[in-house]
């Protein structure tokens, strides 16, 4: 049997050497048959060749792939799509942009491509098997550059988008952030903002004029999804590229006038301005030159033999090299994937080796927020014991413009949770309160655990007290910025201050502070019991004394009169109207200090913040205002009480509690103050601005009217006369109303009634022209007003007679009428 195999074999072999040509022809018309039948075209195989993770293919297939990309029209048998109204919109703009910085586009889709391959990474806690196997493992992003045909590539190994996902994400439902950020670009302009909202994918037409996207989800197929942003999009099953495996793959068709991002450099440069903390790595398809050793012709030997004239040291050179292999050297271009970010994660280094630059770099990276302006200040921190992590927390320059819309109703956070250098979950709102959530930053833990969901999470204890560490080193964070600041320094240490800080940057930088996120140190004091006292201290104010500048309580207790207990302040809508309040009369005659407090959160604010280091708060706008050691004139009270009992007795009908002397006026006639646990006039207004406020609920928060008299007052003085001679007197009455409704607008409350305070004015003021009371308004003179009718009836009859259907009966009967 083996004979015979053999045998065979040699048969075999024998023919096909005396027929060599006609075995070429059959295997020739082999192939054309074979590619005349073949409907798909040949895939890529990857890593073919030595280049690690390169692509090879044939040429039949590298010449159908870039008639692929060099496309500009969408492909016929794609399914068609039109863009939603508001993504269009979008679009229109950035493509219609005169925007100088385009460059943010490159960051804006590897920052995708990274959120995509945090997705993957941590579907794989639970199943490992969901990575797949060989390249698909790798967690990665990949640039490559086809200058012939113009295109730039950026592809990942993410999660994939399946076919309603890219209709989804790409095109037909808008998110929240595209009304946001058109309506934010109309305002600022600013485009660099774009990723902050949640549409940078979007920002690739800002450099091209066709853009295809194919992905693959490990649940679908694989897409192509493309579009020349001229407001369709379209969608088909993927029969000519390469298998992906898993990920998504972005192909830029670019502009005549983006033409420098097909130059590596430049790309280079990008890379690592903007992404060089990204947790993947990132690796291009670059080129370079090396020097290799090449076979030397001997042509070229021979010619150079004859023309260099060369000296014997070199004849005898020449002649040992001819026992060898004569070799030259020549630079020829290779090329490979390149590493472009290197960078160790940041939180996993000592703080002491990562420079302010560094930081900063992490920061606009971590927050996508590319300007020119430094985070405000940062911490980064590693908690041991009990639960270990890492961590690091910045306060950005600027406040969010959304920052308090539906402030309690959001679930924004913007600290990423990573687990063992796993990226977790960046809607993580559990690590620090309401309050804080302008912070932006990260924490990595060791302790929790990875392969529980997102709920059992929010539980687990370790949690808690992170978030009890992450509070604590935030507010010290913010109190640093303070004590560094030179303008927060005491009075006595302001010389001090200004001799230690020669360098400037640090001036000013806690007022900034305050003017974007004061209010979140005030909503803190409200909901942080806990931490309410360092909160406090980190509140800033406005005075009677602080010169126009914002000033600590601190300050102020230590600028306070000796026997002093109380800390005074006032709420009202703006600073210049406090200062001429009548509240303030007495207390500013007397050298006392008085907060203005004029944000509408104040009102709340200091029903929770009742005292600080052992100092009440004191609302001079309501009863019970002591000032010191005051002298209790009893007989002053005594002469006024016939008036006090008088005068609550005309204002029964306006609510009014009682009738007292005051001891906070000086130049104004009486003031109207609420009872100590009410509202205040402030209090009320705001309440009464609400959209869905109940005016019948609110009724029993309203506090306690109470008129405070002027003794001293001229006018306050007649009325005490007018009234013992003559209290029936209806003009006497008339004027305590009057002078009444003048106090209760001059202290900041509504009128209940102001047709009847505007007749009292006009009363008065015909009394003080001598007018008589009876004296009533004259009647308009209807001569004119007949005159203009007798004209309008001439003009219609003149309309009438020119009508070719004039009717003279209808015109007697209207004479008849008139």
């Amino acid at each position: 049997m083996k004979k015979w195999t053999i045998t065979s074999a040699l048969l075999v072999l024998l023919l096909l050497s005396l027929f060599p040509d006609q075995g070429r022809k059959i295997h020739a018309n082999a192939e054309e048959s074979e590619s005349e039948e073949l409907v798909d075209p040949p895939k890529i195989e990857d890593k073919i060749g030595a280049v690690p993770n390169g692509l090879s293919t044939d040429s039949d297939v590298a010449k159908r792939e870039s008639e692929s990309m060099s496309k500009r029209s969408l492909r016929s048998n794609a399914e068609k799509f039109e863009f939603q109204a508001e993504v269009s919109r979008l679009m229109d703009i950035i493509i219609n942009s005169l925007y100088s910085n385009k460059d943010i586009f490159l960051r804006e889709l590897i920052s995708n491509a990274s959120d995509a391959l945090d997705k993957i990474r941590f579907l794989a806690l639970t199943d490992k098997e969901i990575l797949g196997e060989g390249d698909n493992t790798k967690l990665e992003i990949q640039i490559k550059l086809d200058k012939e045909n113009k295109v730039l590539s950026i592809r990942d190994r993410g999660i994939g988008m399946t076919k309603e996902d890219l209709i989804k994400n790409l095109g037909t439902i808008a998110k929240s952030g595209t009304s946001a950020f058109v309506e934010k670009m109309q305002t600022s302009g600013d485009l660099n903002l774009i990723g902050q909202f949640g549409v940078g994918f979007y920002s690739v037409y800002l450099v091209a004029d066709y853009v295809e996207v194919i992905s693959k989800h490990n649940d679908d197929k694989q897409y192509i999804w493309e579009s020349k942003a001229d407001g369709s999009f379209a969608i088909s099953e993927d029969e000519i590229n390469e298998p992906l495996g898993r990920g998504t793959e972005i192909r830029l068709h670019l502009r005549e006038e983006a033409q420098e991002y097909l130059e590596e450099d430049k790309l280079k440069e990008l890379v690592k301005k903007y992404s060089e903390f990204i947790n993947f790595p990132i690796y291009m398809w670059a080129s370079k030159e090396v020097d290799v050793e090449v076979p030397a012709d001997e042509n070229e030997s021979e010619e150079e033999e004859t023309t260099d004239s060369s000296s014997s040291e070199e004849e005898v050179e020449e002649e040992d090299s001819e026992k060898k292999p004569k070799t030259k050297t020549v630079k020829e271009t290779t090329s490979e994937w390149e590493l472009l970010n290197d960078m160790k994660a940041v939180w996993l280094r000592n703080p002491k080796e990562v420079t302010d630059e560094e930081y900063t770099k992490f920061y606009h990276s971590l927050a996508k927020e590319f300007g020119d302006e430094k985070p405000l200040a940062w911490s980064h921190f590693t908690a041991e014991g009990d639960v270990e992590f890492k961590a690091i927390l910045f306060v950005p320059p600027k406040a969010p413009h959304d920052l308090y819309e539906s402030y309690y109703n959001s679930n924004k956070a913007n600290l990423k949770l990573y687990v063992r250098r796993v990226f977790i979950s960046d809607e993580f709102d559990e690590l620090l309160p309401k309050y804080l959530n302008f912070l932006k930053g990260l924490v990595d833990s060791d302790t929790l655990p990875l392969n529980v969901s997102r709920e059992m999470l929010q539980q687990h204890n370790s949690l808690k007290t992170i978030k009890k560490k992450l509070i604590r080193k935030a507010l010290d964070m913010i109190r640093k910025i303070a004590e560094e600041d030179p303008d927060e320094a005491n009075d006595k240490d302001n010389k001090e201050a200004e001799k230690a800080n020669d360098n400037d940057e640090k001036r000013g930088q806690y007022a900034k502070f305050w003017n974007e996120f004061g209010k979140s140190i005030k909503l803190g004091i409200v909901e942080d019991a806990a931490n309410r006292n360092r909160l406090a201290k980190l509140l800033r104010v406005e005075s009677t004394k602080s010169g126009g500048k914002l000033t600590s309580l601190d300050q102020y207790i230590s600028r306070m009169k000796p026997g002093q207990k109380d800390i005074f302040y006032i709420t009202g809508t703006s600073k210049e109207q406090l200062e001429k309040s009548p509240f303030l009369e007495r207390l500013t005659k007397k050298n006392y200090e008085v907060i203005f407090f004029t944000d509408p959160v104040d009102e709340y604010l200091m029903q929770y913040l009742m005292d600080y280091e052992d100092k009440k708060f004191q609302n001079v706008s309501k009863e019970g205002l002591k000032l010191g050691k005051e002298p209790k004139d009893k007989e002053l009270k005594e002469s006024y009480k016939e008036l006090t009992k008088w005068w609550k007795g005309a204002l029964a009908s306006e609510n009014v509690d009682d009738v007292k002397i005051s001891n906070r006026l000086d130049n104004s006639p009486c003031v109207v103050v609420t009872s100590k646990y009410g509202w205040s006039a402030n209090m009320e207004r705001i309440m009464q601005s609400q959209t869905l406020s109940d005016a019948n609920k609110q009724a029993y928060m309203r506090g306690k009217r109470v008129l405070e008299i002027n003794p001293r007052h001229p006018i306050i003085k007649e009325l005490r006369e007018r009234v013992v001679k003559e209290p029936e007197d209806e003009n006497v009455k008339q004027a305590a109303r009057l002078v009444y409704h003048t106090a209760l607008m001059e202290s900041g409350f509504t009128l209940a009634d102001p047709k009847d305070f505007a007749a009292n004015i006009y009363s008065t003021v015909k009394a003080s022209l001598n007018i008589s009371p009876d004296a009533a308004v004259e009647e308009e003179d209807d001569a004119e007003e007949e005159a203009e009718v007798d004209t309008k009836e001439a003009t219609r009859k003149g309309d009438e007679d020119s009508s070719p259907e004039y009717d003279s009966d209808t015109e007697s009967s209207t004479k008849d009428e008139l």
